[in-house]
C-alpha cells in the first residue's frame, strides 16, 4: 500500500525528523499536523517540502468539534495512516471512528506504567530503575491502545530528566518508524490486546 502519512506534532518534532529521514517513511509523509504555531516540528517539515497545518482548540467549542476538524482536513488529503509524535492533545471519537487501526502513538515509558504527559519526569519521581518506550496502536483512551513495539530503558542514578530524555529519544527514533512501516505494510496483525508483528523490527 502506498501510504499517505499524516503526524501529528505539538513540539520540537524530534520524532517527526525520524520519520522523515527514515527512507521508507519519509517520501510517505503527506501532512504534519501541529496544535501551537511556531514549533521546531513545523520547521522540519518546511525543510522537506511536507505540508503542514496549524488547527487550535481556541477555534473550536469543545473536543469533539476540534476532533472532527482533524479528521476533515486528514481525510481531504486521503491520509492513510495517522502517527501522534508528541502530540499534546487528546483527540475524541469522531477522529478514532475514522482512523481505528491505523493510528500510531509513541510514548517515552513501558505502558501500563508512567501513562499522561509527564512519563519521564514521573519514572524518575517515582525511583523506577528501568522505564522505556512504547508504540502502540491508540483507541479512545490515553495510552491505552494495543502495543505494537517496547524496548527498556535502564535509569541510571545520576540520570536527570534530560540525560533519560536523551537516552529514550534514541529508542523512540528506532522503533517509531519501524513500527510505521509495519503498519503500512499490513504486517500488524491485532488480537484483541495483542499485536503481532509479521516479520519483527524492520
Amino acid at each position: 500500500m502506498d501510504a499517505r502519512i499524516a503526524v501529528l506534532v505539538s513540539g520540537s518534532g524530534t520524532n517527526l525528523q525520524a520519520l522523515l529521514d527514515d527512507p521508507f517513511t519519509g517520501p510517505r509523509i503527506a501532512l504534519v499536523v501541529s496544535d501551537r504555531p511556531g514549533v521546531r516540528a513545523l520547521e522540519r517539515a518546511a525543510e522537506r517540502g511536507v505540508e503542514s497545518l496549524v488547527l487550535s482548540t481556541a477555534e473550536h467549542p469543545d473536543r469533539e468539534s476540534f476532533s472532527a476538524a482533524v479528521r476533515d482536513e486528514l481525510l481531504r488529503r486521503d491520509v492513510d495512516v495517522v502517527v501522534s509524535a508528541g502530540y499534546m492533545k487528546v483527540l475524541g471519537v469522531a477522529f478514532f471512528d475514522a482512523f481505528a487501526g491505523r493510528f500510531l502513538n509513541v510514548h517515552p515509558a513501558l505502558l501500563p506504567s508512567f501513562p499522561g504527559a509527564h512519563a519521564v519526569a514521573d519514572a524518575l519521581e517515582w525511583g523506577a530503575k528501568v522505564t522505556g518506550v512504547t508504540v502502540h496502536l491508540v483507541d479512545e483512551q490515553v495510552d491505552h491502545g494495543p502495543i505494537v513495539f517496547q524496548e527498556a530503558v535502564a535509569i541510571h542514578d545520576a540520570d536527570d530528566w534530560d540525560s533519560l530524555e536523551a537516552r529514550i529519544h534514541e529508542v523512540e527514533h528506532r522503533l517509531l518508524p519501524s513500527a510505521v512501516r509495519a503498519l503500512v505494510e499490513g504486517r500488524l496483525k491485532v488480537e484483541g490486546r495483542r499485536v503481532h508483528v509479521l516479520g519483527g523490527v524492520a
